[in-house]
């Protein structure tokens, strides 16, 4: 075969080569599906899994199926810090992660759980919702993660097994706290012994006495049946358990803008979804832990003041790892919606 006749048959097959990929019936390149690994720590059917839905639901939805998101809840992966840790190596890719459990990746997070912060929870999503939270998150992109919004668990409570209407009450008691240095020094400054304890223990720890009280709003008391091991429960309020909406730094960077823009507005609205399903529950939650036996105390407005007042030293203590512009801009900001 001469070498012209080689050359033109070598340009038929690539030209047919050609026509053959780009016809009907040629084979059409796969999209790469993303999937995001989605962790948090309440059982299936609480306000934060029904969020959590929520958010999948979206993304799916918005992304044509090219993002599947996969949840996990009731902690299957790990503790919150632990979560916290995979999300930096993008082995986690989305989590919800209570603020007081960030402390060690970025001391501004606290603002959140000082105590008597809030006074009603309709404020507290106006400051959540605002440039106040994107300064609150914005040193996390340093440790490899993005938050993007807040949920929450609402606010908490004090269980006890002794009846708890006056901060000298607890004097001497062991109460159960995350691992967070400003809820340790929030139950020092009442005299406790505030002891860290990992959630799924709770219970146990409550049940042996390695504990004597706990806080935690009334979904976390009602799923996790502490109400079964605790013989007094006082509505205080004292306490915001917000939970920190995070992506892995690495999977947010792969994103384009309008990806980015997609997951914030469905993280956004699946919030409020997660908080609207949190209200609906609250009044079930009550009804079933009375019906358990625990006596039920709600702090009159004399009492409460004398909890804040007892406590207000907290904000204090911990105005300058928070940020004292970034506290004086939330007081600010709290005062004007009240």
């Amino acid at each position: 075969m001469s070498k012209k006749l080689l050359l033109l048959s070598l340009v038929l097959i690539l030209a047919l080569s050609a026509l053959t990929g780009c016809s009907t019936g040629g084979t059409e390149p796969e999209v790469e599906k993303v999937v995001i690994k989605f962790s948090h720590d309440l059982l299936e059917g609480t306000p934060q899994d029904v969020g959590a839905q929520e958010f999948k639901r979206l993304v799916e939805e918005k992304s044509s199926g090219t993002i599947e998101v996969q949840i996990f809840p009731a902690g299957q992966l790990g503790d919150d810090v632990e979560i916290a840790e995979m999300l930096q190596t993008n082995t986690v890719q989305a989590a919800l992660v209570p603020t007081a459990k960030l402390s060690g990746f970025t001391s501004t997070v606290q603002i959140f759980d000082l105590p008597f912060l809030f006074p009603t929870p309709e404020i507290a999503y106006q400051v959540f919702d605002s440039e106040i939270t994107d300064e609150v998150f914005a040193p996390l992109l340093d440790v490899g993660m993005v938050g993007i919004s807040v949920w929450e668990s609402g606010f908490k409570q004090f269980t006890n097994n002794v009846l708890i209407d006056e901060p000298a009450d607890f004097d001497g008691l062991k109460i159960r706290v995350m691992n967070s240095p400003l809820l340790i020094e929030q139950y020092k400054v009442v005299g406790a012994n505030p002891v860290a304890i990992a959630f799924p223990e709770v219970y146990n720890a409550l049940q042996q006495g390695v504990a004597d009280g706990q806080e935690n709003p009334l979904v976390s008391i009602t799923n996790m049946k502490f109400y079964e091991v605790q013989d007094y429960m006082t509505i205080s309020n004292h306490g915001y358990l917000g939970y920190a909406f995070l992506l892995s730094k690495d999977l947010w960077d792969g994103f384009d803008a309008d990806t980015q823009k997609m997951i914030r507005e469905a993280a956004v609205e699946a919030a409020g979804v997660e908080r609207a399903e949190t209200a609906r529950q609250e009044s079930g939650f009550l009804e079933t832990i009375a019906a358990s036996g625990p006596e039920i105390i709600e702090l009159t407005d004399a009492q409460r003041a004398a909890f804040e007042a007892a406590m207000k030293t907290v904000h204090e203590e911990f105005a300058d790892a928070i940020g004292r512009e970034l506290l004086q801009k939330t007081y600010d900001m709290i005062n004007s919606l009240r």
